[in-house]
């Protein structure tokens, strides 16, 4: 009886083990709109454009895809800055690979965040930020919300 009882204890302790490594690790939606008017100060520009990704705070890992149009000319840089995201500018700390030089473009990559960026990334204090020689503080700007 105790041998039936072990191997039945056994059996569930490696069925519950299991089912943890085989769970989906959740991901959360990251989305922003990339305009002029979300600039601080905010600019006069045409151009316009999209962030969108995945977020997994498990591992800290960022996918990002960022599609824009319109530019007054070829990006100078592009990157997340993490701080308040509505009302500042703060310092550029993730640069953003693959940037195309042209007026319009998609470029996409994947980031591991650090404790700090991944926090302000879950509080909503990230924008994306795209530079040209015309604005050379950012031309467009996308509050980035995550979901």
């Amino acid at each position: 009886m105790k041998k039936i009882l072990l191997s039945a204890l056994t059996g569930l302790v490696l069925l519950s083990a299991c089912k943890k490594d085989n769970e989906a690790t959740p991901t959360m939606q990251v989305s922003g709109a990339l305009n002029g008017s979300n600039q601080v100060p905010a600019v006069t520009a045409s151009g316009s454009g999209s962030v969108s990704g995945t977020y997994t705070p498990s591992s800290k890992v960022l996918n990002y895809t960022v599609t824009y149009a319109g530019l007054t000319g070829a990006p100078t840089g592009a990157h997340l800055h993490f701080g308040d995201a509505k009302h500042k500018t703060a310092a550029p700390t993730v640069p953003f690979s693959n940037l195309p030089t042209t007026t319009s473009g998609t470029f996409s990559g994947t980031v591991t965040l650090n404790a700090m960026q991944a926090d302000s990334l879950t509080a909503g204090r990230i924008y994306a930020n795209i530079h040209t020689a015309t604005n050379g503080d950012g031309e467009l700007r996308a509050n980035l919300t995550v979901k």
